[in-house]
């Protein structure tokens, strides 16, 4: 099987190209479908789409990669060539590699943080529930979470970590003097709006409120804080209650505008708002971040902040690159063993089969000379010497071919095949015997 991922993240594209190619979690299982559809035989595959990258794993017997990227950047709206300016292509080993490296933090803009796992597992069951993932995608995927718990569990990979949320925490206190003064506003209820809400909730800030497009999900989360809950449709008019606002939603296009924040500032009397947009798309409109009070920070800008304590867990990424490269070798290992174009098993089918093919063709020549009155001892002699040379036929060829060197190595392969049991005592073991004529 051919195993392929092809992607974009923080390292290959910039945020308003990563938004492009952003699919919630809901939508994945649909969009499987359509790349199995689309293409002319359909892989396994598997997507995964977080604020950092967007995915796509793909198993078949042959390497679709090409019209995969076409699939991918039409359902975009984009070109192939810009998809593919900023994309990477990773085959077979490499793209195991980069899955695990995936699954283990490696390959996150926060180094070892644990929110990928939880992500790439989501992305699976997505999968699974799309019917697109297969035995070789379950098998890499299984081992990439193995290989992940076991990278958590035996190195510091994960010590010294900033997650996003507390990058965030971290910029609101370098402007507001003290943080139980500040009232915000979190857009949005899923999994980063809950971390955001517990590192700000530890800081005690003078009040907390959830905006979302489900009333009672925000309630549900709002409840864990002791927050006060607002529906989405009231942003234009109370967004100037809030120094800080941060927002991470699913939403197609931006929720926050130029216009509103420019209204919210001059009823705010221009006292400055930090903003958060940690939304892929974006929720808040890019202008924004270009007026004087404004001090908004995408996912990319809080990339240095997050770098904080990568020196010190520098140490633990070579344990964990030789634990994925452990995996790495298993798996392709397993992939080997089962792959019906080049493995072993395949190697017995197509002997087996050009063994057949000799049987058939000397029988039929015996039947032949058997109905044209031919003695059956001759006959048989026939047989046995067609079929013998048919055999030997390729073993002697290589003999007669080559420098001495591959003449010396088919030597040693022919003698261990064909004259197994009839090494001489005293002979060198590895050179090939004489053969009595019958």
């Amino acid at each position: 099987m051919a195993v392929w991922a092809l992607g974009i993240n923080h390292q290959t594209a910039p945020l308003d190209v990563r938004g492009r190619f952003a699919f919630a979690l809901d939508q994945v299982p649909e969009a499987l479908r359509r790349l199995r559809a689309a293409l002319t035989r359909p892989p396994e595959a598997a997507l995964l789409s977080t604020c950092n990258r967007t995915e796509l794993y793909c198993a078949c017997d042959e390497p679709l990669i090409e019209p995969s990227a076409r699939w991918l950047a039409d359902t975009a709206g984009v070109a192939p060539d810009t998809l593919l300016r900023h994309a990477y292509v990773l085959q077979d080993d490499a793209a195991a590699r980069h899955a695990f490296r995936v699954a283990s933090g490696l390959d996150s803009m926060v180094l070892g943080e644990p929110q990928i796992l939880g992500q790439l597992k989501d992305a699976v069951r997505a999968a699974d529930e799309a019917g697109a993932l297969g035995t070789t995608l379950h098998q890499l995927f299984q081992r990439s979470f193995a290989v992940a718990k076991q990278v958590r569990s035996s190195t510091d990979i994960g010590a010294h970590s900033i997650s996003m949320a507390a990058a965030a925490v971290r910029l609101a206190s370098q402007l507001f003097e003290d943080l139980r003064e500040i009232r915000v506003l979190f857009v949005g209820a899923g999994e980063m709006i809950e971390l955001a809400a517990t590192h700000f909730a530890a800081r005690q800030p003078r009040a907390m409120v959830i905006a979302n497009r489900t009333l009672e999900r925000g309630e549900k989360l709002a409840a864990r804080f002791g927050a006060e809950v607002m529906r989405l449709s009231d942003l234009p008019t109370r967004l100037h209650e809030f120094d800080a606002v941060v927002s991470c939603t699913a939403s197609t296009l931006p929720l926050i505008g130029l216009g509103m924040v420019e209204s919210a500032l001059r009823r705010r009397r221009h006292r400055p708002m930090f903003m958060v947009d940690l939304a892929v798309p974006r929720d808040i409109e890019a202008e924004v971040k270009a007026l004087d009070d404004v001090y908004l920070y995408t996912v990319d800008d809080l990339a240095a902040v997050v770098q904080a304590g990568k020196d010190q867990r520098q140490a633990a990424v070579a344990q964990a690159e030789a634990i994925i490269d452990a995996g790495v070798q298993s798996f392709m290992h397993w992939l080997r063993q089962r792959d019906p174009h080049g493995g072993v098993v395949q190697l017995i089918r197509d002997l087996q089969t050009q063994t057949d093919a000799w049987r058939e063709a000397e029988i039929a020549r015996a039947r032949r000379l058997l109905a044209r009155g031919e003695d059956v001892d001759a006959v048989l002699q026939a047989l046995a010497r067609g079929l013998t040379q048919k055999m030997l036929h390729g073993a002697l060829a290589e003999l007669h071919s080559g420098d001495e060197t591959s003449r010396r190595q088919t030597a040693e392969v022919v003698s261990r095949l064909f004259l197994r049991g009839r090494v001489g005592t005293g002979g060198d073991a590895g050179a090939p015997q004489s053969v009595p004529r019958a």
